[in-house]
């Protein structure tokens, strides 16, 4: 459905309309919960008790299959993908010719010659078309629900009726949820952004609301929470997660090819000419330096992933990186004095400095925020949204900083404002990354969970 002037009409898709919630927000073009249960409650959901995040709903599922679809994944991939188990999940990192990441997310491989990409952009779909491989690509509108934190185990458990102890992380296992048609295929991940025990639903979008309810309704013994845009990014910035349009640029959007490709490009959304995009870059780096909002697989600590073992877009640049690293991604803490002065400022005569929205600065999605980072007065990085941590009761921001300056303890400035404005020089400090210290994802003690099925014994 279009308006009178051929504008698209947004319609909430991916959940109920509940009366209590009263914020959504067009995201990724779509219409998204912005703030479910108040952004403080939900930003102590993923420590305390559990959320269910319906944010990245409606971004479409795209397979590759066919006789050239795993050729494609490694020629776009800094990964090894010749050692995937079927039925596993992959976090693939996929850079340009200048090795920039162009576009990164979740990819399953579903069998010997079919592997699907979820969350991410339609970037190797349109690389599939250029290098001339023999590739089926689809696309399907799914809901992707991630339910996160101490008591989303108990909450799965609940809603689907069985003990799902032996999913083991990043594995991926095939649901049915009563109340829901028998037919529909529903997918269940242990995978998620919190740095915490998490999962992640998966299935056809028509079916997405009906999902979503029943694991609220069973979610609110646990105390659920509906986490919603407002606050999703700072479970990325606490768990060490960064992630394209959040903490950093894509380079694809900046693509001339990309951006005129009309079958593809369309499909990842229109992509952002950076001669016109001074409205998304924000920061005090001017809006005109492009390559500060992007990173390398190395700056984001991802060199790790890359297998030089095969041929792959933007691999001398990738391999250069690694054999002479210069940054690298660490939390800051910034200052409470200063901090507290931006807000000083505002009750004081004349040009008053950029003040902070809570939980962050730029409203996320933000990732054309670029702030200076110094050293006795001297460049050393680029720190990315300021989020406030509720549970730390502290200011924080992911930066991709000189390895010299790296080391936990070193003290930097944030120089917070926008390019032309008025600067304040925040002080901050190197803390750990990622800067959530609550058992990982990975090696959470399942056994210290009780079961979530109805009469079990605990």
């Amino acid at each position: 459905m279009s308006t009178t002037d051929g504008r698209k009409t947004l319609a909430v898709r991916d959940v109920p309309v509940y009366p209590d919630i009263h914020t959504y927000a067009e995201v990724l073009g779509e219409l998204h919960v912005w703030e479910g249960d108040g952004w403080k409650a939900e930003s102590m959901s993923w420590k305390t008790s559990a959320y269910i995040a319906s944010n990245l709903s409606a971004m479409p599922e795209i397979t590759f299959s066919g006789p050239d679809a795993q050729e494609l994944l490694s020629r776009v991939s800094i990964n090894n993908v010749y050692n995937w188990p079927i039925g596993k999940s992959k976090h693939l990192v996929m850079p340009d010719q200048h090795g920039f990441i162009a576009n990164h997310g979740l990819a399953i491989r579903d069998s010997e010659d079919s592997f699907r990409q979820m969350g991410a952009g339609s970037w190797p779909a349109y690389q599939a078309k250029a290098l001339g491989l023999n590739v089926n690509i689809s696309f399907r509108e799914i809901f992707t629900y991630q339910v996160a934190g101490p008591a989303s185990l108990q909450i799965l458990e609940r809603v689907i009726g069985r003990e799902l102890r032996d999913l083991a992380f990043l594995g991926m296992t095939s649901v049915q949820i009563p109340g829901v048609d028998v037919s529909v295929e529903i997918e269940l991940s242990r995978i998620g952004m919190a740095q915490t025990l998490a999962y992640e639903l998966r299935g056809p979008l028509e079916h997405g609301p009906a999902v979503y309810d029943i694991v609220y309704r069973a979610g609110k013994e646990f105390g659920i929470k509906r986490l919603g845009w407002r606050t999703y990014v700072v479970n990325h910035t606490e768990g060490g997660f960064p992630q394209m349009g959040c903490t950093f640029f894509p380079s694809s959007n900046g693509d001339p090819g990309f951006a005129a490709d009309a079958e593809y490009g369309a499909a990842a959304g229109e992509p952002v000419d950076p001669s016109v995009a001074a409205g998304l870059f924000t920061g005090s780096i001017a809006p005109t330096d492009v390559v500060a909002r992007l990173r390398t697989p190395q700056e984001v600590n991802w060199g790790w992933m890359a297998h030089f073992d095969h041929d792959f877009i933007g691999r001398d640049a990738v391999l250069a990186a690694s054999q002479n690293p210069t940054r690298k991604t660490v939390t800051l803490v910034w200052n409470p004095e200063d901090v507290v002065d931006v807000f000083a400022s505002q009750f004081q005569p004349g040009e008053e400095y950029r003040n902070f929205e809570f939980p962050t600065t730029p409203a996320s999605p933000a990732g054309g925020h670029a702030d200076l980072v110094t050293v006795g007065g001297e460049a050393v990085g680029i720190s990315s949204v300021a989020v406030y941590s509720y549970y730390y009761r502290r200011m924080i921001s992911q930066c991709t900083i000189d390895i010299a300056h790296a080391e936990t303890g070193t003290e930097v400035e944030v120089h917070w404002g926008n390019h032309g404005e008025r600067i304040k020089r925040i002080r901050a400090t190197v803390e750990r990354f990622p800067y959530l210290d609550l058992p990982s994802n990975k090696d959470y003690d399942l056994a210290s969970v009780p079961s979530g099925v109805a009469g079990a014994v605990h």
